[in-house]
């Protein structure tokens, strides 16, 4: 009787339901598909290739040393599990639930044959939802009711051996060309570490200092934040791992927003492009073109901003604060379509996560069934001295480097190099607010 485990976000040996009850059964196969069909516009963004490529290199190692063996195929993910299936005659496959529409798409397909186990929130979507059955559109009403299956359940310990299942034809890795060349431009992420073992150092790192989190976490000049975030999305460490490993009431909130996030997804599958409330009419046409462009670059003028674009361009990855900030800038002083930014987003960060981006972009441009209202305009000059991010700004924006901390966040004579606002915050902010009165009454 051969089992098959089907890896997709949950890249771990600890604290996964579906593989320790396959290899319970038996002669145990691991599967992981590239599909890069099935998600649509959605497909794995080129940051999250590159770390995909190092996870899956560390999951194959991790593996091997327990006896089993990663199955790579690459396809439409349904019909290449069942092609997997029939060639090796499982009897059983087994895989994590998760949220994302292509992946409920594909579970229905395999109907039957598939058991799925929860292991990628803190506690079963399932079980978090309104009176009716629904699940939770607003945060408030949807915490509340997290609190009352809380503690999640202790992690569950690793397989201590796989039984290896017959030999099959795998694809090789370093054949998918996951990895940029021609040029390299992940130079700059060799700071992270993608896999479990990275997983958990980086986890261990952060409870040196996770005392600080409340206060550190808003501050880009400091490391205060946890950089969990990219091992969280490829399940490298579970929701609950991190909850029972750490005690910090604040960071066990933005875990709990993880969850909220799934649950908004799974309640609105069109939250990634489809507002539930009225929009502002965004600007279009060529010179909305060069301010996005202007904004992907890190040259809007703003070195909060700048400072963040760049950041996230050369590590796939950029500080929350900050994110909060470009974002804002992009939808209200420069009145681009939120999706525009989250597809950007979604293709350069290294922790590009569905829900997350999606319910975050909706959050900034008030268009979400949860949301901040558009006209609460972030100040990006103040913001930026409000919380220090001197040091960040010189990091990124190597052309004020030399500015003081009075001067930095909004220089009045600029080095030779670095652009002029390309709009003034009292212009962007008017211009956001006339958006808004023209659509409250037209």
């Amino acid at each position: 009787m051969t089992a098959l485990h089907w890896f997709r976000q949950d890249l771990r040996l600890a604290d996964n339901a579906a593989l320790l009850a396959a290899a319970e059964q038996g002669p145990t196969a691991c599967l992981y598909i590239l599909d890069d069909d099935t998600p649509g516009d959605w497909r794995i963004g080129g940051a999250k290739r590159w770390w995909l490529h190092h996870s899956l290199a560390s999951l194959a190692r991790s593996l091997d040393a327990i006896g089993g063996r990663i199955i790579l195929r690459r396809g439409p993910a349904a019909a290449t599990v069942t092609q997997v299936a029939d060639e090796l005659a499982v009897t059983s496959i087994h895989a994590t639930r998760l949220a994302e529409p292509w992946w409920r798409k594909a579970d229905e397909v395999l109907g039957d044959r598939l058991t799925l186990y929860d292991g990628d929130t803190l506690v079963p979507s399932d079980h978090i939802t309104t009176g009716s059955g629904t699940p939770f559109k607003v945060y408030g009403p949807f915490y509340r009711a997290l609190t009352e299956h809380l503690p999640p359940p202790e992690p569950l310990p690793a397989p201590k051996r796989i039984e290896p299942a017959k030999t099959i034809k795998s694809d090789r890795l370093e054949d998918w060309n996951l990895l940029p060349n021609h040029p390299d431009w992940a130079t700059g992420f060799t700071d992270w570490q993608p896999g479990e073992q990275g997983a958990a150092a980086n986890f261990a790192a952060f409870a040196d200092h996770a005392a600080a989190y409340a206060t550190a976490r808003d501050l880009p000049s400091e490391e205060g934040t946890s950089r969990l975030s990219p091992h969280l999305h490829h399940g490298e460490i579970s929701a609950r791992q991190v909850w029972h490993g750490l005690a910090d009431a604040k960071f066990r909130k933005e875990l709990a927003w993880r969850d909220f996030a799934r649950s908004a997804l799974l309640a609105q599958p069109g939250l990634t492009s489809k507002a539930t409330r009225a929009e502002v009419p965004w600007r279009s046409g060529k010179a909305a073109d060069a301010d996005f462009g202007a904004w992907t670059q890190g040259r809007t003028g703003y070195p909060i901003v700048d400072a963040g674009m760049r950041q996230m361009w050369a590590t796939g990855w950029m500080h929350n604060r900050v994110r909060m900030i470009a974002a804002s800038f992009l939808v209200k002083h420069l009145l681009i379509d939120w999706r525009r930014g989250a597809a950007w987003y979604w293709d350069t960060l290294v922790d590009a996560d569905l829900a997350n981006n999606s319910l975050n972009w909706q959050w900034i441009a008030g268009t979400g069934s949860d949301s901040s209202p558009f006209g609460r305009i972030m100040a990006p000059l103040s913001q930026s001295a409000k919380f220090n991010a001197a040091d960040y700004i010189r990091r990124w924006v190597t052309e004020l480097a030399d500015l003081s901390d009075a001067d930095i966040h909004d220089p009045v004579f600029r080095p030779a190099g670095y652009p002029p606002p390309l709009i003034g915050h009292r212009e962007g902010r008017e211009r956001a607010l006339s958006a808004l009165a023209t659509l409250r009454h037209g």
